[in-house]
């Protein structure tokens, strides 16, 4: 087995949160134990997706919220929401509560756009005709001014409530959370815009062949252009997506599914797909050592030093904690990741005496 792998600072993962129609709790309650076993694992970040219209998590925010209590380190993130339709007011206020719940754990990855299944639900999200609303990135970039939770008004303004009275802002006021918003991004354009506005910068199994139609090449030069123009003022944090099966602690069965799994999805990783030329990544299925032979290979993943595992949604619980133990123990190692220590996150709350005027 090749020497010169790619170096990795962080190991975390995406889930999909799927649960039977008729079963939800059981399968939301599946998830909330994936999270805990990535933790007990040493994985620094547990994500999920947020899926409108089907068999899974809607509101990641809130599964993250519940999530906080059943972990103690591991960082939450949601990947993605679709701002599209969410108010960035009322968004901020859940965002900010979830992240002080979990003691500024949250990464809270987003997208632009017109969202998924707009023309089913709009009319009911925006309680009415939906063509007009502004779906571009002036959407995020409302939120995050929310999240960074300034006073409302002038010097004098304040609010009232049962024994206070208080200078009005965004309350609970999540500090850092704005430093933890992430982008996912797939053109140049997308990662032009993440890079200029200080957004942290997801990048999946998925980018437009816009330069090569090569997967990693295409994906390396978007995180490079993304390193030198980013301007927020501290060291930006890139993760990389990348479906990952190991057949190591798989019975014979599982095994021939990953592999089905695999040829299933072969053919579009062949080239460019569609006028806007679409690239998509290998899934990685194999033995460790093949993996790893895989991945030293992977010239996109050198740039990034974050490796997220996108889990497939076709998988169940015990696939995923299978996954997520192989890697941990049999692959990650030798990219030099070690487990994160798991000593509890604080959960001591910023105090907030500038806001108070006076009390009875």
């Amino acid at each position: 087995m090749t020497t010169d792998l790619p170096r990795i600072t962080r190991l975390a993962f995406l889930t999909p949160g799927n649960f039977p129609d008729d079963d939800p709790a059981t399968g939301l309650e599946h998830t909330l134990q994936v999270f805990e076993a990535g933790e007990r694992l040493g994985y620094g970040g547990a994500w999920v997706r947020q899926r409108h219209l089907e068999h899974g998590v809607s509101s990641a925010v809130v599964f993250l919220a519940a999530a906080s209590q059943r972990t103690t380190r591991v960082e939450l993130g949601t990947a993605v929401i679709p701002v599209g339709y969410e108010s960035p007011w009322r968004l901020a206020e859940d965002v900010a509560t979830a992240d002080v719940l979990s003691g500024r754990r949250l990464q809270v990855g987003l997208s632009a756009g017109t969202p998924p299944h707009v023309e089913l639900i709009g009319e009911r999200v925006f309680d009415g005709d939906w063509s007009g609303q502004d779906f571009s990135h002036a959407r995020i970039e409302r939120l995050a001014e929310n999240l960074r939770s300034e006073y409302l008004g002038d010097e004098d303004t304040v609010v009232r409530s049962p024994g206070n009275v208080q200078r009005p802002r965004l309350q609970p006021r999540a500090d850092g959370i704005v430093d933890r918003l992430w982008y996912g991004a797939g053109s140049w354009r997308s990662t032009a815009w993440a890079a200029r506005t200080g957004l942290n910068l997801l990048s999946g199994n998925i980018v437009a062949g816009e330069d090569s139609d090569d997967f990693a090449t295409q994906q390396r030069l978007n995180v490079r252009r993304y390193r030198e123009q980013f301007v927020g003022g501290r060291t930006p944090r890139v993760a990389l997506g990348r479906v990952v099966l190991p057949l190591d602690g798989a019975d014979r069965a599982t095994r021939r599914r990953y592999l089905a799994y695999e040829e299933s999805r072969r053919a579009r990783t062949l080239g460019p797909q569609g006028e806007r030329r679409t690239l998509f990544a290998r899934d990685l299925v194999g033995t460790s050592e093949q993996i790893l032979e895989a991945l030293a290979a992977d010239v996109a993943l050198r740039e990034a030093g974050e490796l997220r595992l996108e889990l497939p949604y076709e998988l169940e619980r015990d696939d995923y904690e299978q996954i997520l133990t192989d890697v941990a123990t049999a692959i990650a190692p030798a990219l030099g990741w070690r487990p994160e220590d798991a000593a509890p996150a604080s959960r001591v709350l910023t105090p907030a005496s500038p806001d108070v005027v006076s009390r009875p």
